[in-house]
């Protein structure tokens, strides 16, 4: 009788391990895909759920400031372009005087997106042109008319930013430590 319950549970006890580390595996790929930026700039999962759960929370937590409201914006939908239908409830939500900046947000965002993820990018230009409000609007159009600018620029000037490591290591193959004490030297 003792024979008989062990082979009953004899069923491998691993099997379940695996086969729910396989669909996180699946899931995690499929998110991965989604989003338009690096890992680094991309937002925590707890905040894209707070944002999904509450999109009002985000106007709460960045009270009367714009800046701030534009740019994580932007990274949550960067992040996750699908996260469009939120924006909308944010959109209802929120002050007219928010509207810009949410306008403004969704541009930056489209620009994060066009050089990775062009289908996204088409999702949130359609998303914005779509809206009915003028705030969003003028908002979109001012944010695209501030990123020519700066991209113009930038193409002018060349690269804004040094090498990776170009300050703080010397020599032929960049081996040698520099001179923490040698003088900047300032732009013409």
């Amino acid at each position: 009788m003792g024979r008989g319950l062990t082979r009953r549970h004899s069923q491998p006890r691993w099997l379940p391990t695996v086969l729910i580390g396989s669909a996180l595996i699946v899931s995690s790929a499929d998110a991965c895909r989604a989003q338009c930026v690096e890992f680094s700039d991309r937002a925590s999962q707890l905040e894209l759920d707070t944002f999904v759960k509450s999109p009002s929370s985000l106007l709460e937590r960045l009270r009367n400031d714009k800046e701030k409201l534009r740019y994580r914006l932007a990274t949550l939908i960067a992040t996750n372009p699908s996260l469009l239908p939120s924006v909308q409830t944010l959109i209802s939500a929120s002050a007219s005087s928010d509207r810009s900046a949410i306008g403004a947000a969704l541009r930056i965002a489209e620009g994060r997106c066009t050089t990775t993820k062009p289908d996204a990018a088409r999702k949130i230009r359609d998303f914005a042109q779509r809206i009915g409000d003028l705030n969003v609007q003028s908002g979109y159009a001012a944010a695209g008319e501030d990123n020519s600018g700066v991209q113009a620029q930038s193409q002018i000037k060349g690269p804004a930013q040094p090498p990776r490591g170009g300050g703080l290591l010397d020599g032929e193959w960049k081996t040698k430590l520099a001179n923490p004490f040698k003088p900047v030297p300032l732009p013409n």
